[in-house]
This record gives C-alpha cells, sequence and structure tokens, in this order.
C-alpha cells in the first residue's frame, strides 16, 4: 500500500488563512487520508496543517518594508524549498501572495512537483499578458471570479472558477434590522458606513475626504449617524486621530473593532476606497460610492503605458461590465463630489432598490461553494481518473 497523498501549502496572510482552511476542510472530505504541511496561519493549523513557518512570516508590504525584510525572506524560501523536497508533495498550492508563491511554485514544477494557484492576480485589470507567466508556474489556476479563466484560455493555460468564498459566507438576503440592533443603531436613522482603507497610508489618503463628505451630507441628512470598521488596533488609532483632527464637532461617528460586514448591512450608503470592500458591500447589498486617489506620477505612469485594462476600478462595475456604482478618482473625488453621489443613493429609494436587485444576481452567480470546488478542482488534477 502506497504512502497517503501529501499537500503542501503557502499562505501569506490572514485572508489566504481563511481560504486555506477552508480549502483543507473540504479536501479532507474529497481526500480523507491526505497529510497536509506548509506556511500557515492559525486557522489552517487548526484545520490540521503541519505548520512549518507561521503565514506571517510573509504578510509583509511595501517595498522599503520588503527590502528590510529580504534577508530573512530569502533564508525562509532556501528552507522552505528544502523541506519540501525532502517531504515530496504531490501537489504544492500556493494560496494568494504571488510574489512569493509564484516563484516558489515555477521551482516546484521545473522538479516534478505538481502546482496550484488559488486566487488569480487581477489579470482582468492589469496585464492580462501576466496570465501566460502564472500558467508557466501553476498547473492549474483557481479562480474567484468568472471573467479570469477566458483571459487565461488565451494562453493555454489551465483555469477553473471555482466561486467566492465571501459569496458563500454572506447571506442572500442580510438582515439589516438584526445588524442595527447588533451595532445599536437606531432603526430610523440614516447611516452611512465609512471605509477609509486597512492600511496607513489608505486611511492617511482618504479618511479626511470621506469624513469631510460626511459632514455634507449630515447637512441634508441631520439625523445622520456614520459608522467605520476598524481592522484592527493600529487602524483604530489613526482613524480615531483623522476623526479628532478633520471631523466636524458635531459629525456623530462610531468606530468598531472590525465588524464590517455588520456595519455595512446596517448602513443605507457605503463610502468607500477601492477594493475588496466594494466586493463585499455589495455581497451586503449595500449602494455604495468608490472614491479613490494614488499618487499623481503613478497615476500618470498606469495611464500613460496603457496598464489598466478594464474599463472600471470597482469589482461590482467589472462584475456587472457596467457603471452601476459611481467611481470618483483622483482629482473627480473630492469631498463636495462624493457627498453628491452619497445623497443621490439617498434620495433615490428606486435606483437603490434597481442595484440592490443587481447585486443579489451578481452573488448568486459567485456562491458556488467555493471551498469545495477548489477541493475537487485539486483532487482532480493529482489523482487518477
Amino acid at each position: 500500500m502506497g504512502r497517503p497523498l501529501r499537500i503542501a501549502l503557502c499562505a501569506g496572510e490572514t485572508s489566504g488563512d481563511q481560504l486555506g482552511a477552508g480549502l483543507v476542510e473540504a479536501l479532507k472530505r474529497e481526500l480523507p487520508d491526505a497529510q497536509f504541511a506548509g506556511i500557515a496561519g492559525p486557522r489552517m493549523k487548526a484545520a490540521g496543517v503541519d505548520a512549518w513557518e507561521d503565514a506571517d512570516a510573509l504578510a509583509v508590504m511595501g517595498f522599503a518594508e520588503v527590502l528590510s525584510h529580504l534577508p530573512r525572506l530569502l533564508k525562509l524560501r532556501k528552507a522552505f524549498r528544502q523541506r519540501l523536497l525532502a517531504w515530496r508533495p504531490d501537489v504544492f498550492i500556493g494560496i494568494d501572495a504571488p510574489d512569493f508563491n509564484l516563484g516558489m511554485e515555477a521551482w516546484l514544477k521545473s522538479r516534478g512537483v505538481r502546482t496550484v494557484h488559488y486566487v488569480s492576480p487581477s489579470v482582468w485589470a492589469w496585464r492580462a499578458e501576466r496570465a501566460e507567466k502564472i500558467g508557466e508556474s501553476a498547473d492549474r489556476v483557481l479562480c474567484l471570479f468568472p471573467m479570469e479563466p477566458p483571459i487565461y484560455a488565451q494562453y493555454d493555460v489551465d483555469a477553473t472558477f471555482v466561486g467566492h468564498p465571501l459569496a458563500d459566507e454572506i447571506p442572500l438576503t442580510p438582515d439589516q434590522g438584526a445588524a442595527r440592533s447588533h451595532l445599536g443603531v437606531e432603526n430610523a436613522l440614516p447611516v452611512l458606513a465609512v471605509l477609509p482603507g486597512s492600511r496607513a497610508s489608505e486611511i492617511d489618503n482618504m479618511l479626511p475626504a470621506f469624513l469631510a463628505a460626511a459632514s455634507r451630507v449630515q447637512q441634508v441628512k441631520r439625523d445622520l449617524q456614520v459608522l467605520i470598521p476598524a481592522a484592527n488596533a493600529r487602524c483604530k488609532a489613526r482613524i480615531q486621530a483623522h476623526i479628532t483632527t478633520h471631523a466636524a464637532p458635531d459629525l456623530p461617528v462610531r468606530v468598531f473593532d472590525g465588524q464590517a460586514q455588520a456595519v455595512m448591512i446596517a448602513s443605507d450608503v457605503v463610502l468607500l476606497a477601492s477594493g475588496t470592500a466594494a466586493l463585499e458591500a455589495m455581497l451586503c447589498k449595500r449602494p455604495m460610492v468608490v472614491g479613490h486617489r494614488i499618487s499623481g506620477l503613478t497615476y500618470r505612469i498606469v495611464k500613460g503605458l496603457g496598464m489598466l485594462k478594464s474599463r472600471f476600478v470597482s469589482l461590482p462595475n467589472v462584475l456587472a461590465d457596467q457603471a452601476l456604482i459611481p467611481e470618483l478618482l483622483q482629482a473627480e473625488c473630492t469631498p463636495e463630489a462624493l457627498a453628491d453621489a452619497v445623497l443621490a443613493w439617498f434620495d433615490d429609494p428606486e435606483r437603490s432598490a434597481r442595484v440592490r436587485e443587481t447585486f443579489a444576481q451578481i452573488h448568486s452567480q459567485l456562491r458556488k461553494d467555493a471551498a469545495r470546488h477548489a477541493a475537487e478542482a485539486v483532487a482532480e488534477l493529482i489523482t487518477p481518473a
């Protein structure tokens, strides 16, 4: 009798750890005798992964930070490669973290190890030709969005749409009343959720404009309540500092420890920076306004080189392939314009109802039991037909 299947995994941050835990639990149902090991966070460990290194070891963001951590990261990569070769996995699954995982996948693939990359980089938005390079690293790419596999198909890369875990997690019909009760918000009051991002640079860049916009909205909606979820303690301290400096004295703002989904479900309108939060707000069926600014130089380079392939920057608009929600970018991202866009949602209940219906349709398309589909795609790759 042969040895059990060995499945190596590598997740580099909290979101990857969550995805990895769901995948491991589903793989155990598909392949009950399989063994799991690699770089994992607490959820993956709890799911049964033998963690050779903690996922936090890869959670380094920003060019300067990467440079300062480079000797440690190179040492970690070398040790991880050696241990993988000694363990001889049947498949390696890189979960997001493309800067680390795609190189690891390419190295292992060249040595005869089957490789899977879970979560496609945004080839629909930036340089679609990257799909070919990703295919050189991964035998199979597991995609969260339906528009991604056709891009890979242009380069003969095996890519499978498995659905999005957030779509499985968030109910199709969120209960606004229950969310307001949980957060201690009166049902009759108008509520604006504000999500400026989770990185210090995003908060510093966007929150002053968002608070100024909220003050303008309050001039019309006198009972307005502003709710802000903070991703962690550092974010909360930074958000509170901006509120002290930039918020109008009479603007009622409450900051919560996490609870982003509850805050969005409790709201009438969401004002946010572009990113995964826009997808989450869509799944929570909330009308939203996206405001985003990057450095002028970066924006000119992106536009000048034609690097941005999508007509839109926010996932709700990309998934719908139409301008469902306002995107106020760069010079258009002013407190006045943001406030006008927020008030337009408050003042047009029929428009809000229509966009919620479209959000529900997209939610249903993404709700596929992602962990199970991902596990089936991995099992199909490594077990005989």
